[in-house]
């Protein structure tokens, strides 16, 4: 399962390290050509929100299975595109169906005892994080000697065989939901309007991802620039750098089940404003920027692992539902904060984009502590109730 995820997620990756080359076909900006990458996360946003929760209605695998081979025509149709405006509707079906990740999580949540859970996550989510890191890598060395096109034919190809794979390994899991599609959408509201912690997790998610999104789309801008003036091959190697932070997942889903994630949470916001302090001051060192991909990496698998495990402990006859909310919303974070990044690299090239992201963590960390003053405010305002009584 942690492959599988590994290899459909990096679909939404790919493209990354190749606006350069894919801007140079097409005769567009860079920046232009750099809304393939929120095209993909909004795609895949949208994919999580309306076929997701189907996971609480239909049999998993089956699924799991439609969804994959879909994959397969999008990632074609981007391989042989033929104007700018083709790319971008490939790029968004990539997006809407690269969800498989989200399907299985739930998935191995339902066959893991209560105990293991976190942990189980934890090492879904390295091969997780693995496939978004080193897609950039692959893509970058794949764009540079063959082209851009050659990456999405080999993704293809990756996925035709996972096809097989899952079809031969994966166990059958039924559901539980008897409702309408209708009924499971409007679920959706229901659960963020009764579920604070979701609300909780998933806000915090929502600006940690945009986070991540402002950094990785302007990076390739940045070193493709002087001083660096690196090709695609080099800039894609910068994630072999942040799949460190792959190796932090089991520890963290480990720690998540002892009861401690949400100060695992409050740890990782705070590597992620100490990456854009760091990335502030390197717009010329390369060292600076290695260490700052490091610490964005751990920090982001830190809150979100701890956040998932905290999602999935409520509500487990909904848990394809509660994650549909989750993650739809923080790759809509990360499709807002592509865009956003661009935007401040016109306005003012990477010292923009440092700010833009500690100003997001900042909101981050402004949901972490709204919540933890409410919840202690609710607890005393019991305890009186309770002595008054």
């Amino acid at each position: 399962m942690a492959v599988a995820t590994g290899i459909i997620v990096a679909n939404l990756y790919y493209c990354q390290p190749l606006i350069v080359l894919i801007a140079s076909e097409f005769n567009v900006p860079e920046t232009e050509a750099g809304t393939i990458t929120y095209l993909t996360q909004a795609g895949y946003a949208i994919g999580l929100f309306f076929m997701v929760p189907l996971g609480d209605k239909i049999e998993r695998k089956k699924q799991i299975l439609v969804t994959t081979f879909a994959s397969v025509l999008a990632l074609i149709l981007a391989a042989v595109s033929k104007s700018f405006l083709v790319l971008e509707i490939a790029s968004l079906l990539i997006g809407i169906t690269s969800i498989v990740p989200q399907l299985i999580l739930p998935l191995a949540a339902s066959l893991t005892a209560p105990e293991r859970r976190g942990k189980v996550i934890g090492t879904i989510m390295s091969g997780l994080l693995v496939g978004i890191l080193l897609s950039r890598t692959l893509s970058g060395f794949v764009g540079e000697w063959w082209g851009w096109r050659s990456m999405f034919w080999i993704a293809a190809g990756f996925c035709l065989i996972l096809f097989f794979v899952i079809r031969n390994q994966f166990p059958v899991n039924k559901p539980t939901f008897e409702g309408s599609y209708g009924q499971l959408i409007q679920s959706l509201f229901s659960l963020i309007k009764t579920q604070p912690l979701l609300r909780e997790a998933t806000l915090i998610n929502v600006f940690s991802f945009a986070q991540f999104g402002v950094f990785w789309t302007t990076m390739v801008l940045l070193l493709s620039e002087a001083p660096f003036n690196f090709n695609s091959a080099t800039i894609g190697l910068f994630g072999i750098v942040g799949a460190s932070g792959a190796l932090a997942a089991p520890l963290v889903g480990k720690i998540g089940d002892k009861g401690s994630s949400r100060i695992v949470i409050g740890y990782g916001i705070l590597l992620m404003l100490l990456s854009f302090i760091v990335f502030y001051f390197s717009a010329e060192s390369i060292v600076g920027i290695v260490i700052g991909i490091i610490l964005i990496d751990i920090g982001l698998q830190a809150i979100h692992i701890s956040n998932q495990t905290r999602v999935y402990s409520i509500l487990p006859e909904a848990r394809n539902r509660m994650n549909t909310v989750f993650m739809s919303f923080s790759f809509f974070g990360t499709a807002l904060g592509s865009a956003f990044g661009l935007l401040l690299w016109k306005i003012g090239a990477w010292e923009a984009v440092s700010l833009g992201g500690i100003a997001l963590v900042a909101l981050a960390f402004a949901v972490y502590g709204f919540t933890y003053t409410s919840k202690r405010k609710r607890q005393n305002d019991l305890q009186n109730s309770e002595i008054n009584l």
